[in-house]
């Protein structure tokens, strides 16, 4: 999954279709906000061995079950229109570096590019999207995306995921898991992330292995 986001400078917004059309044609990926599309650039490393080693624990439970993994070619869609949005601006189509859907797929149109029902979503951060991904992009994902149940933020940098689950009354509550040796439980789809697993082979400066061993300590 790309690590960058760059706003494309032209002179008005583009439709939907207009969109979806050029991106479906073009050999780069774009994400596309209410009219604007944002080039993604090549990923890091350590984001590749981490989303690799997702893909790996989850495909490997969810095996048998009604529920799957989609990986980084997925679009989501997000808000806008439910018909004939074509001609529309309004929302947003994005590319998460993981995301889970039960049950039937539900997609956008004939093309079946784009998933309307997502499950779980897991985004790698980096320095260059965490803000994107910490609020613009998860706000529709909760606003508009009612099938959405849990949203996990996983650090590059250090072994830290941040798992936001629905709540009943359509909150959203957040559990932080630090260290090697925590395990993130994902409930609704009968999951277990152990961090172990999902920083396998990834490599952290002396200064986290420091700042981890100070977390442990306070335990």
């Amino acid at each position: 999954m790309a690590v960058a986001k760059f706003k494309v400078k032209e002179p008005r917004l583009h439709t939907i279709s207009e969109y979806l059309e050029r991106e479906r044609e073009s050999l780069e990926r774009s994400e596309y906000i209410d009219g604007v599309t944002y080039e993604m650039a090549d990923e890091s490393g350590a984001h590749a061995d981490i989303s690799v080693n997702l893909v790996r624990e989850l495909s490997l439970q969810l095996k048998g079950t009604e529920c799957r993994v989609r990986t980084k070619e997925t679009k989501v869609k997000s808000g806008g229109q439910s018909r004939n949005t074509g001609s529309s601006t309004k929302g947003m189509f994005s590319y998460p570096d993981l995301l889970v859907v039960c049950g039937e797929v539900k997609y956008h149109d004939k093309h079946k590019d784009i998933i309307l029902n997502p499950k779980v979503v897991l985004e790698v951060l980096s320095k260059s999207t965490e803000i994107f991904d910490r609020n613009d992009k998860f706000t529709r994902y909760k606003m508009f995306n009612e099938t959405l149940s849990d949203y996990l933020l996983i650090s590059q940098d250090k072994p830290m995921i941040e798992h936001f689950i629905r709540q009943n009354d359509n909150s959203w509550r957040v559990f932080t898991y630090i260290g090697l040796s925590e395990v993130c439980r994902i409930k609704s789809i009968k999951c277990s992330l152990a961090l172990a697993e999902v920083y396998d082979r990834v490599e952290f400066s002396q200064q986290i292995y420091k700042f981890l061993k100070d977390v442990a300590n306070r335990k």
